[in-house]
């Protein structure tokens, strides 16, 4: 691997003599592959069981407690891949979200989030409480975002497919927490994709800086006093990191940096310039002739402290402009907010559920029915890509219940399920849209919780809508959805979602 001169010149001041080490982890270091865990569907000590079946589960991640490292295998093309049991991570990109403080029932954007690695981990922790506003201004890859939260079982979420000043101009100071994993020139992606090397004189780091600066300058104004931004990139350059911080800070003298974990060969950050006094050791470096991973650096920035109910300094005017806005931000004019929820939906539950209708708030988004655990902000005039979770549709009186529903459940919520046992035929076969049968090898029906004989099913001839799981040692999760018709299950898995090979 040859790597670019100019970038080896930036680096040498900053490594010394370390500059040696550090050129050899590219050309020769080894590459580390990562999984991490989706805790809304399974706890992290649980996971090593299951995984061993079909990848080499190694140590865990240090700096990330749902996160271990694998060799060979491919977790991809799993099951449990499917029912959103785990992602797919690069190490070392999983720091900032793990780390990053969150307040509890708290707004969240993640704002440069696709294809989702952040989003769904910051999901995992928020546990389906406030709300996460999930943002990437590339249509393509907005796609990949929406499905990958759908995959995971996230059903606090919005999707947004807007520019960082348009999304600033909906939501002043209204996150609690803020991820800016910003773009940048990229190099620590030259270990595992060339290309990057071959582009990085075109996407340089003054280029980049550029766009840096203008995603904090909207990210600031997006956030409450007290809240935190998580900034982070997966560049090695110095102007990208602490000193894009570092300006930002000088235009914002209302924040300072707060420490962030040093674990498993975690460094401090660099003093970017010889006037600042900051203390940039509190920032993160992974380097990757130092850790078991391809490299990142993250800051965490507080935004002042909140003010005390009593000192805040504003004067009865001020105080009402604000409650007037925040008024504002409460109409729904895109879509129709149900005040109670419809009636159709109790009675799908009654007779095909064993739990309770999840409690929120349900609205309609042009003919599509979606369902919010929170409330949902005024999001009238933005590019929405998912509004919380589509629950399906209602026609003749009649409720079908959705996919993307169906994957925020657990199996024993459903009083119908198909149980495929891992690694049988059948799951392949419901991958891929075609319809399984009830004899099928690998096959198990419960209904209310019991196994049933699958013959009884023939022989009465049932027809009913049901939960397809995988089933790995014992444990099950929801793939999607089906019905139990006549001897065979009919697959009602997504068209867009299907495997052909």
């Amino acid at each position: 691997m040859q790597l670019p001169e100019a970038f080896l010149n930036n680096m040498r001041p900053l490594l010394g003599d370390e500059l040696g080490d550090f050129v050899k982890s590219f050309e020769q270091g080894e590459r580390f592959s990562g999984i991490r865990v989706n805790t809304l569907r399974l706890s992290p000590e649980k996971f090593p069981e299951l995984a061993g079946d079909f990848v080499n589960i190694g140590d865990k991640i240090p700096w990330c407690e749902t996160g271990y490292y694998y060799t060979n295998g491919q977790p991809g093309r799993n099951a449990l891949y499917h029912a959103g049991v785990y992602y797919i991570q690069e190490p070392s990109a999983m720091y900032p979200a793990a780390n990053v403080p969150l307040k509890e029932g708290g707004n969240v954007l993640d704002l440069c989030a696709a294809p989702g690695g952040k989003s769904t981990q910051l999901a995992a922790r928020m546990n389906g409480k406030g709300l996460l506003v999930s943002n990437d201004i590339n249509e393509e890859r907005t796609k990949a975002l929406v499905k990958n939260l759908q995959m995971a079982g996230v059903s606090n979420a919005l999707v947004t497919n807007e520019t960082p000043n348009n999304l600033a101009g909906k939501f002043p100071e209204y996150f609690d927490t803020i991820v800016v994993d910003a773009p940048c020139s990229g190099e620590g992606m030259f270990r595992k994709d060339e290309e990057a090397i071959k582009h990085w004189d075109s996407f340089g780091s003054a280029r980049c800086r550029q766009m840096q600066d203008g995603i904090l300058e909207a990210a600031d104004s997006m956030l409450k006093q007290g809240g935190i931004i998580s900034y982070s990139t997966c560049t090695f350059e110095i102007e990208e990191n602490e000193g894009a911080i570092d300006a930002f800070m000088d235009r914002h003298p209302e924040y300072y940096l707060i420490e962030t974990p040093k674990i498993g060969g975690v460094e401090g950050g660099i003093r970017p310039n010889d006037r600042t006094m900051r203390d940039y050791s509190l920032c993160a470096r992974l380097w990757p002739h130092k850790v078991n991973g391809e490299g990142h650096f993250t800051a965490f920035l507080k935004k002042g402290e909140e003010p005390a109910e009593e000192a805040q300094g504003e004067n009865d005017e001020a105080a009402k402009a604000k409650t007037g806005r925040r008024k504002k931000k409460e109409r729904f004019r895109s879509f129709r907010r149900y005040e109670s929820r419809p009636l159709e939906i109790d009675d799908y539950y009654d007779s095909y559920m064993t739990r309770e209708v999840p409690e929120g708030s349900y609205f309609y988004m042009g003919e599509n029915l979606y369902y919010l655990p929170v409330t949902p902000p005024d999001i009238d005039g933005l590019k929405v890509a998912m509004a919380g979770v589509y629950t399906g549709e209602i026609k003749n009186g009649d409720f079908k219940m959705s996919h993307r529903l169906a994957l925020t459940m657990k199996p024993k919520d459903f009083a119908y399920r198909v149980e495929l046992e891992a690694g049988c035929p059948e799951i392949e076969r419901y991958l891929k849209g075609e319809t399984i049968v009830l004899s099928g090898e690998g096959v198990k029906v419960k209904v209310f919780g019991e196994y049933v004989r699958k013959e009884a099913l023939v022989e009465e001839r049932v027809s009913e809508p049901c939960c397809v799981a995988v089933n790995s040692h014992g444990r099950s999760f929801v793939l999607g959805l089906g019905a139990i018709a006549s001897g065979t299950i009919k697959n009602l898995y997504p068209k867009g979602w299907r495997r052909f090979t």
